[in-house]
């Protein structure tokens, strides 16, 4: 069966979404809702969010292979399309050394999550990678449909077309602030990841292969590191920002919103920022996978 992943995708954590939230999500035009940050391997709040909705697919952005036994994580996605075929994507990831002690040789032990969960009949087509460095993204583009990236730039999702090729999907998350005051936004980003976050080393590492300095990765970081992984401003602003993924190769933009509430700047993205530049969401499918 045929699986649509949309223009649009939403990053939301577990505390920050509820099924109602999601059929919100689903209600404002979004393809993909992301539920991020490590989810446990029975993937049953994942299941909830789709039993909620009715065409949005849900992704995970991503099991842990450190945290999520990969014979769980494929009983609990067979449980998942059983009932809800095409609507699932199983994103997976390595996690980072800064919070896994035993983390070591992450490229191989991903490879072994990849074994494991084709051995127990995931198809690889109905899986992504978060896949940042050159050796990740050809492991993306051999084993799995594609890559789920976050915190990176439209630069890095033209490197990762590159690699990856036609035909795979380049799915880059970033993240979102509807405010016209730049010095406030920077301020709020630095609060919250990406400021945050720059002192993980994959992330640092890819961003010094993007041509970011140790000056812009020092503290919460540079006014143009910010401003290169957060787009602020107002709603067509932020719109156009994201859309440069999409000219750089993306199939979908998935949107890290950042403030207080998170659903308000997804509507605000979808119905103000791309309808006002005559894109409404549900006029810009993304690709099909087969």
């Amino acid at each position: 069966m045929n699986l649509d992943p949309g223009l649009l995708g939403a990053h939301l954590r577990e505390h920050e979404v509820t099924p109602e939230r999601a059929a919100e999500v689903e209600r404002a035009g979004y393809g993909t809702l992301w539920l991020d940050a490590s989810p446990p391997a029975d993937l049953a709040f994942a299941e909830a969010l789709l039993d909620a909705t009715t065409r949005l697919v849900i992704g995970t952005s991503v099991v842990n292979a450190w945290t999520a036994d990969a014979e769980t994580v494929a009983a609990s996605y067979h449980r998942i399309v059983a009932k809800h075929p095409g609507r699932f994507l199983l994103g997976v990831g390595i996690g980072h050394r800064e919070v896994h002690a035993e983390y070591a040789s992450p490229y191989a032990t991903l490879v072994s999550y990849l074994d494991s969960l084709a051995h127990a009949g995931v198809p690889a087509d109905r899986i992504v990678v978060a896949a940042l460095g050159p050796r990740m993204l050809r492991l993306a583009r051999d084993r799995t449909a594609g890559t789920v990236p976050c915190l990176v730039t439209p630069e890095h999702t033209r490197r990762a077309r590159s690699v990856l090729g036609a035909g795979k999907l380049v799915l880059p998350g970033h993240f979102a602030l509807i405010e016209p005051d730049a010095a406030r936004a920077r301020a709020i980003a630095r609060s919250a990841p990406p400021g945050t976050a720059l002192g993980v080393a994959n992330y640092a590492t890819n961003l010094r292969r993007l041509g970011f300095t140790e000056d812009d990765l020092a503290g919460a970081g540079s006014d143009r590191l910010i401003d290169a992984l957060v787009a602020h401003g107002d709603p067509a602003t932020v719109a156009k920002r994201l859309l440069a993924h999409r000219a750089a190769g993306a199939d979908q933009v998935g949107i890290y919103p950042l403030g207080d509430d998170p659903i308000a700047p997804l509507r605000t993205v979808a119905d103000g920022g791309f309808s006002q530049q005559g894109l409404p969401v549900a006029r810009l499918p993304g690709v099909l996978v087969r």
